[in-house]
């Protein structure tokens, strides 16, 4: 059961945006009255939800529209207001969030399947119009996820599955990974419940039997940063349940992870990260393979960080995460902690990054455009941005994010048509290849161009897999 109260979402408000309390009561007594006599599948009033998502919502510091979009986010669906309604009794901001998060009517589709399919474009979809309708979904999803037990055994599995299918990389995508790890996490519960509770008691004596080693380099390093005079905060972070069960799949035994348990230090320049970067590997050797710096190469949603890894007491070996107070943010809450940086200006900056800086974002506009199909839509998604991906290094050390599969053409024409179209071959990590080579992770790739070159061979469509690459490539010999 679900105790937030109308009062605990109005202290929250409280904290970050006292002036807009009355409007968010509002919302919430229209979506009270609205949704009276309707009751959820554990017995509670339906209200119960709603105020739920609102609180999570105003958990991220949400702007006041969003925070009332939530509260009213079901009203269109399950009741008999409408868009307009909710735009004369609020606003067209509020009445457009709503209608954003809105199922699709059933009378419009002619099997189950149809219906999902178009609804699960629109959710996709909406984030090129206004992010806040995808975070008001997470919101939705994290509050379902969290009540699920109330669920059938069937439909808690297909409401996992459908989690890690859809909900769990678009949290990723747009940096958002404390929701990422809380529905990965209760999606695995549901899945696959035997080795959930294996890995949980696990993951409860590793952090039982490391305790007195993270505390001990807590300590020292907290000592010799306010010796050196860097403002500093610590934090001690274990990898979430599903993070290590991927991460046994792939390294075998948990002695082998090396980022099981992180010290997070968040301090205020990124002249002190460095600083702090010294100041760890001065006391703690460092595994020389393991460091990552994010923050000259951030991750391709924003992600800033210095990773190393090093040998602490006891033999452990501990990854420390450095970076600043603001990344830390960024880092929790990926473009949501616009709210509290940002200000009024959240929406806009928000747009305005996923337009600039989001690689995943121009290819989603794509796809959206080429693909009328909901069933060929939702599987090019999912397979070309959803799925697992590769991060790819150009000769001049950017990151460029690909499907997993991708070939050194599909490199070639997200650099541009121009490289694509006269591109002859490709030298990754310093070997010639030719043009169809698959990608790997972490490859360093040069595209070799020639101007005189016949343009692309009519077999690339067949190896290709971004939407992107297939739609230059067909244009050019279109145009032939």
């Amino acid at each position: 059961m679900n105790n937030i109260t109308i009062d605990d979402l109005i202290n929250k408000i409280e904290e970050y945006n006292e002036e807009e309390v009355e409007y968010v009561k509002k919302a919430y007594y229209y979506a009270e009255r609205l949704h009276e006599g309707q009751y959820r599948q554990s017995g509670e009033k339906y209200i119960t939800h709603p105020l739920n998502v609102a609180y999570i919502l105003a958990d991220m510091k949400a702007d006041k529209d969003t925070v009332c979009a939530g509260l009213l986010h079901d009203t269109i669906e399950d009741t008999n207001i409408t868009k307009e309604d909710i735009a004369h009794d609020f606003n067209q901001d509020i009445a457009n969030l709503v209608d954003g998060v809105t199922k699709l009517a059933k009378m419009n589709f002619s099997s189950k399947e149809s219906l999902n399919l178009a609804n699960t474009r629109k959710i996709i979809t909406s984030i090129t119009n206004d992010v806040r309708i995808i975070i008001i979904k997470l919101a939705d999803r994290l509050h379902n996820m969290r009540t699920l037990e109330f669920k059938s055994e069937f439909k808690q599995k297909e409401n996992a599955m459908e989690t890690m299918d859809i909900f769990v990389p678009i949290a990723y995508c747009i940096g958002a990974y404390r929701i990422k790890s809380e529905l990965e996490d209760i999606s695995f519960k549901y899945l696959y419940p035997s080795t959930y509770k294996r890995i949980e008691e696990k993951k409860i004596k590793i952090e039982a039997y490391s305790k007195p080693c993270v505390e001990e380099m807590l300590d020292r390093i907290k000592e010799i940063l306010e010796n050196k005079e860097i403002p500093n905060e610590i934090k001690v972070r274990t990898k979430n349940i599903y993070g290590i069960y991927k991460r046994l799949k792939e390294e075998g035994k948990l002695s082998d992870i090396h980022d099981l348990i992180a010290l997070k230090i968040m301090v205020d320049t990124i002249d002190n990260c460095y600083r702090t970067l010294g100041a760890v590997h001065s006391i703690y050797h460092p595994l020389n393979d393991k460091f990552k710096d994010y923050i000259s190469n951030p991750k391709t949603n924003m992600y800033k960080s210095l990773h190393t890894t090093v040998f602490g007491p006891n033999e452990r070996l501990v990854q420390t995460q450095i970076r600043t107070f603001e990344m830390d943010n960024i880092a929790s809450h990926g473009l949501t902690a616009y709210w509290d940086k940002e200000k009024g200006e959240a929406r806009e900056k928000m747009q305005e990054d996923l337009k600039n800086k989001y690689q995943f974002f121009k290819s989603l506009k794509e796809i959206n455009r080429v693909f009328g199909d909901n069933q060929e839509f939702v599987t090019q998604v999912k397979e070309e941005l959803l799925r697992d991906k590769i991060y790819v290094y150009t000769t001049k050390g950017e990151v460029i994010e690909l499907p997993k599969g991708a070939t050194a053409i599909d490199l070639a024409y997200k650099l541009g048509s121009d490289i694509g179209n006269s591109m002859v071959g490709a030298e990754v990590n310093g070997e010639v290849v030719l043009p169809e080579q698959e990608l790997h992770n972490k490859d360093r790739v040069r595209i070799v161009t020639n101007f005189y070159s016949y343009g692309p061979k009519d077999d690339w469509l067949d190896v290709v897999k971004t939407t992107h690459a297939k739609r230059k490539i067909k244009e050019f010999k279109n145009n032939e």
